[in-house]
């Protein structure tokens, strides 16, 4: 794992990387693609969770007891972003079972390229738990921004967004926005075109793991 600044982590692991190419493949088809956004968000989980608090417990194994270690009891939350966060929501559960989910609800207006809500459920406990904000793409930033401030206003106090590609002006303005949140990301590109899509990119995040248009 590198990092590119204070709290914005690039995965730079083998593996992540690997997936990374096929996902951007123009060739890749739907299946293969949510496939493989399931997977580098379970990559990606594995590296942002490994602050997590661990407590000591004592396991009776057939032969003797072992002194191991659990997670210390923290709780967590995992919120997509609408629609496309929705594909990295299987993988991340695959490491965290036991994390309820949130879902926020935004789209891009096509004209101001601004981020409009339109829909918000989370765990009432949320202020409780760690918080593990998704979403495939940081271009403009406005959403992401956004989101997180919706969070903050509804209480949670620990919060990670993590992304699979992420553009230079999305990052400052997140950054900027909200210093206090750590970023983790799998690609960090070039920069954004005039219709604010990131270049070079993968395409449009939701409409390849949806198969839509």
């Amino acid at each position: 794992m590198e990092m590119k600044e204070k709290n914005v982590f690039v995965m730079d692991h083998p593996l992540i990387q690997h997936k990374l190419a096929i996902l951007r493949d123009e060739r890749t088809g739907t299946k293969q693609f949510r496939e493989l956004v399931s997977e580098i968000a379970m990559l990606m989980c594995y590296e942002s969770t490994r602050d997590l608090p661990l407590a000591e417990v004592d396991v009776k194994t057939p032969v003797d007891i072992a002194h191991a270690k659990v997670l210390a009891g923290r709780k967590m939350a995992i919120v997509p972003i609408l629609r496309a966060g929705l594909g990295m929501v299987d993988g991340v559960l695959n490491l965290i079972p036991s994390a309820r989910v949130g879902h926020i609800g935004m789209y891009r207006d096509p004209e101001t390229h601004m981020p409009v809500d339109y829909y918000c459920k989370m765990p009432a406990d949320l202020e409780e738990r760690d918080v593990f904000l998704l979403d495939p793409m940081l271009a403009t930033g406005g959403s992401a921004v956004d989101a997180v401030s919706r969070l903050k206003e509804l209480g949670a106090k620990r919060i990670k967004f993590m992304c699979v590609i992420a553009a230079p002006e999305g990052l400052k303005a997140f950054t900027e926005a909200h210093p206090d949140v750590p970023v983790y990301c799998a690609g960090l590109d070039d920069h954004l075109n005039e219709h604010a899509y990131i270049v070079p990119g993968l395409g449009d995040a939701g409409d390849r793991i949806f198969g839509t248009k």
